[in-house]
């Protein structure tokens, strides 16, 4: 496209179906969660919601075997904490990876990378072992210790920092005294800022969405919210509805998270497509 040149019809065209293909399954799930046990198995599915979300919310919120509250709590905490560790340690590996020379740089890199190829599946029982040996299984512990470190986290914060960071300010702040972590803290950290922002916004959404493994590893006296939800169709009855209206529940969060953070996603988006 040329500069100046304003996208075409196929451009908002193709936009427009994305949008509308992503939306889709959220309103979806509030049409169904809107409606009573009988609707998701009508013939003629009416595509307005109707007025019984309220009452299905509130059946899920006074569930006594969902505890919805202490799951979104478990789940916030989750969460930040994973967010926040990721991000620390991938930043850290990535300035290392991105900007120090050290022997055996690029194979380590190349292994850690490899490591994104393993299916999550196959870790899940020595794991399991090791969380039961340490006398942490059935705990929030379990979920946070295995995820404090992302492959894909080091290798996003080595590409941006490759670029975004020049190697002129880390030797003018060596030169100034500086020991190496404190140039981390005062000079790469502040330049990783925006894609450090959106891989926390991403490790987020992740940890809250995660169920495969709080599923098998927690308690279901104390759990994250996923697996809270799924008690809800332990019955012999599964009503969708109360399920749906569960669902977009546990979605709302999310949507807020979206809504505040969204500039700084847009911001990190485009300073790094500049910078590269």
């Amino acid at each position: 496209m040329q500069n100046g040149q304003r996208p075409g019809f196929l451009a908002y065209g193709f936009l427009t179906a994305v949008i509308l293909g992503s939306v889709f399954p959220l309103y979806w799930s509030f049409l169904i969660g809107s409606g009573d046990a009988t609707t998701i198995t009508r013939q003629d599915i009416v595509w307005w919601p109707g007025g019984n979300f309220l009452d299905n919310a509130a059946a899920v919120l006074t569930d006594g075997s969902v505890n919805f509250w202490r799951a979104v709590g478990n789940s916030i905490l989750v969460s930040t904490v994973v967010a926040a560790a990721v991000v620390l340690f991938s930043t850290l590996a990535g300035f290392a990876f991105a900007k120090l020379r050290f022997r055996g740089r690029n194979g380590l890199l190349i292994f850690v990378i490899a490591t994104m190829a393993v299916p999550t599946q196959l870790g899940v029982v020595p794991l399991f072992i090791a969380m039961s040996e340490l006398q942490l299984a059935g705990t929030l512990s379990a979920v946070i210790l295995p995820a404090i470190v992302s492959a894909f986290g080091v290798f996003w914060m080595t590409q941006y920092l490759s670029q975004a960071l020049p190697y002129e300010l880390i030797e003018a702040a060596r030169v100034d005294g500086a020991s190496m972590i404190r140039t981390f803290w005062s000079v790469a950290l502040p330049a990783a800022r925006p894609a450090a922002a959106m891989l926390a916004l991403f490790v987020f959404i992740a940890t809250w969405t995660n169920f495969f493994w709080p599923f098998i590893v927690l308690d279901r006296q104390d759990p994250t919210l996923p697996v809270a939800l799924s008690l809800l169709q332990s019955n012999y009855f599964v009503d969708y509805s109360v399920v749906m209206a569960g669902v977009i529940l546990s979605t709302i969060p999310l949507l807020i998270l979206f809504a505040v953070a969204g500039r700084q996603l847009v911001s990190g988006i485009m300073q790094g497509a500049v910078k590269g």
